[in-house]
């Protein structure tokens, strides 16, 4: 267990961290998972935007890798273009 102050604040920190990341990708999986069941066009072209934002976020705060997110937005794209 820490024995510093410091160490236990980092501890939470590091939860709180955690746990937020945890939601954030989880949302955003969510999002792909409809996107790609979604079959009408007008339907996937307005969540579309919305769904490269979320992966651009989640690449910016390092919670996945950048080539992860450019594959993923690949794929919805080529998704989305494909209906």
């Amino acid at each position: 267990m820490a024995n510093h102050k410091s160490a236990l604040k980092r501890i939470r920190n590091s939860e709180t961290k955690r746990l937020r990341n945890r939601h954030q990708h989880k949302t955003t999986r969510n999002a792909m998972k409809k996107l790609l069941e979604t079959t009408a066009k007008k339907d996937a072209g307005e969540m579309f935007p919305g769904v490269m934002s979320m992966i651009d976020k989640l690449a910016k705060r390092n919670i996945i890798h950048n080539n992860k997110a450019a594959n993923l937005k690949s794929n919805m794209a080529k998704h989305v273009t494909s209906l």
